[in-house]
């Protein structure tokens, strides 16, 4: 649906691309094919290093705006631009190797202006490389449990390793107005994470978030890119994230205690991350000192160093090349 430039649309595609010129069509047809709301489309190309820009050019200016980025900022930085030029009352974030169903957009905003919400999440489908649609990422039932998302549940859901079902993958559509007036935006020192921190900060400044249980966001899998750049710089850098964000904002006992045990979870991943490249760099005398300094992270080492890696890596989505 073509937005009228006069008015403002109901949502505002956002779409930060990264090398992406194989998987950008299938993204941006999607948010064409929304119904039952207006939109604009913002294609955010980070300097991609392929055709990526010359794919979001092709479309007419008044169905895709393109904004063209001077240097590599990562994905926040890339997201942070579409929000900037943003005109609509809701922000959808889309990956640009991802896709979503056309009726979602109308269903969140639906549900979340009913209750009076400033966020609206909703199921996501799993669709493998190979184009093998799997289940649901999350239960029908879980999703309809919840109803409303609190900053305790959605940290407990971030916990590495303990997390039954990893809230960090999805993929929340704000209140534009909510992310201005509180001047909420991505952090761009974060390559990993930032995403959580940014739907954190948005419940510990009052956000509500409503819960669609329908499935309305292909989450397309991207086999090996996360395990290949996931490294113990980046957890650090999420711990960081963490420290700065609990000197910011108060949090209640339930999240409190969320909070502490996913720090306790980042602190393990670490060490296990510094574990695994010393044995890859075939340096045994590291890794045993690693593992004396925490020895609570060598009980991940059960399980073999790929399947494990895939475990950690799960927790953080991230594009292939970030």
């Amino acid at each position: 649906m073509q937005p009228d430039i006069s008015s403002v649309p109901d949502v505002s595609f956002v779409i930060a691309a990264y090398n992406a010129e194989a998987t950008l069509d299938r993204a941006v047809a999607s948010a064409i094919a929304q119904k039952g709301v207006s939109l604009e489309i913002i294609v955010v190309d980070d300097k991609s290093r392929d055709a990526t820009l010359d794919v979001a050019r092709a479309y007419p200016e008044h169905v895709v705006r393109v904004v063209a980025l001077e240097k590599n900022r990562g994905p926040g930085g890339a997201r942070n631009a579409g929000l900037d030029a943003a005109r609509g009352r809701w922000i959808a974030v889309l990956d640009a190797d991802d896709a979503v169903f056309p009726g979602r957009v109308a269903a969140m905003i639906g549900r979340a202006e009913k209750a009076g919400a400033e966020i609206a999440v909703d199921n996501l489908q799993v669709v493998r490389e190979d184009g093998v649609v799997e289940d649901a990422m999350f239960p029908r039932q879980y999703l309809e449990g919840l109803r409303e998302i609190s900053l305790a549940t959605y940290i407990a859901g971030n916990v590495v390793f303990e997390s039954k079902f990893n809230l960090g993958y999805l993929k929340p559509i704000f209140l534009r107005r909510f992310l201005d007036e509180n001047r909420l935006r991505y952090d761009e020192k974060l390559r990993i994470g930032e995403d959580y921190i940014l739907f954190a900060e948005a419940l510990a400044m009052g956000g509500r978030c409503v819960v669609e249980p329908e499935i309305g966001y292909a989450y397309h899998i991207r086999s090996g890119s996360i395990s290949r750049v996931l490294e113990p710089h980046h957890v650090e850098a999420m711990r960081k994230a963490d420290e700065i964000f609990a000197q910011t904002h108060s949090m209640d006992a339930a999240a409190q205690a969320a909070f502490a045990r996913r720090g306790r979870s980042l602190r393990k991943a670490a060490s296990f991350l510094a574990m695994v490249q010393h044995i890859k760099a075939r340096s045994p005398l590291k890794a045993i000192r690693t593992a004396l300094s925490d020895p609570a992270a060598v009980r991940h080492m059960g399980m073999p160093i790929a399947a494990r890696l895939r475990r950690v890596a799960a927790q953080f989505a991230v594009g292939a090349g970030r």
